[in-house]
């Protein structure tokens, strides 16, 4: 039995002393929100990791395109200079290096060292100038591409980590849940309630769309449409209504920052942040959230009182 599991329990002695009895219903549910607070802030980090890693990944692939694009235009200059010494061969040039040229894997220097001795006309410099700069920019781009990549190679390891420390959170919440009999699976084609409050603006599309997504499972790393975690279900509601938030609590925390509202002041759409930043929600208006969980719950509706969770404040989008 894992250690996150052990709540109350012990081992009977070969004495024959009696075990301690089970854990209550309120001692299971505070281990469990324990937990919960957790597998929170871990999903975060395992956010802020795959979203480090896309970034990178497009870093990578769009300096991979500039790459072949410019080898593309490397092997163009070459043609054409090569073109234009032949063709300078073919008029009587004495241009002795020609054999040298079409078989050097290193043209560009050869034909620099010909443009200084007067080999080459000032148009033909001009080019070997253009084609010099152009494998210059190559190599810096093939040596950004390859920074890039590394990157990306270690936001990978990092995903692999933050991914199986989740996965044996997850592993501890369902065992407790299931113990508490408490687990609900949810429903991945869940068409949630209809929105009828007092939203105006775009906040109405925002709810509209939370509120359609109520009874979807809880799922890290989650961004629908079948499963949500905490901040995929909120970027994805803002995304409804045009507005585009980044993809972690941390991260629109941080996007809020010239937008935070107080508490006291709270209207429908507005992003409450709980639990040290590792939670998200969305205010519903008359006293409401709603908000994906955790582990083992689904997409709901609660009252903001019944909320249990410690608000750290909030932002209007």
């Amino acid at each position: 039995m894992a250690a996150g599991l052990a709540i109350g329990l012990s081992i009977v002695p070969a004495g024959g002393v009696a075990a301690d009895p089970q854990p209550t219903v309120a001692q299971a549910k505070a281990k469990l929100e324990k937990l919960n607070d957790r597998a929170d802030k871990v999903v975060d980090r395992y956010n802020t990791a795959t979203e480090n890693y896309k970034t990178a990944k497009k870093r990578y692939d769009k300096l991979n395109t500039n790459y072949r694009r410019k080898v593309a235009t490397v092997a163009e200059l070459r043609n054409q200079v090569v073109t234009m010494a032949v063709d300078g061969y073919k008029m009587g040039s004495d241009l002795t290096s020609l054999p040298a040229l079409l078989t050097s894997e290193r043209p560009d220097d050869l034909l620099y060292k010909m443009a200084l001795t007067g080999q080459l006309s000032a148009e033909r410099a001009g080019l070997l100038a253009a084609f010099d700069r152009e494998n210059r920019g190559l190599k810096a781009e093939r040596d950004k591409a390859q920074k890039a990549l590394g990157e990306a190679d270690r936001e990978r390891d990092k995903i692999k980590k933050e991914r199986s420390e989740i996965e044996k959170l997850i592993a501890q919440q369902k065992k407790l849940l299931d113990r508490l009999g408490a687990y609900r699976p949810g429903n991945p084609h869940s068409t949630g309630i209809k929105y009828t409050g007092s939203a105006s603006g775009n906040a109405v599309s925002v709810l509209n769309f939370a509120f359609a997504q109520i009874g979807k499972p809880y799922q890290f790393g989650g961004t629908g449409p079948g499963g949500w975690d905490c901040s995929g279900l909120t970027q994805a509601a803002w995304r409804a209504a045009g507005v585009s938030l980044p993809r972690t609590t941390w991260q629109q925390w941080a996007w809020g920052a010239n937008r935070r509202v107080s508490l006291d002041a709270l209207q429908p759409g507005d992003l409450i942040f709980s639990e040290g930043l590792g939670h998200v929600s969305i205010y519903a208006g008359e006293g409401r959230i709603v908000h994906a969980p955790q582990t083992g719950d689904v997409v709901k509706l609660v009252s903001l009182s019944s909320y249990g969770r410690r608000l750290v404040g909030a932002v209007r989008p």
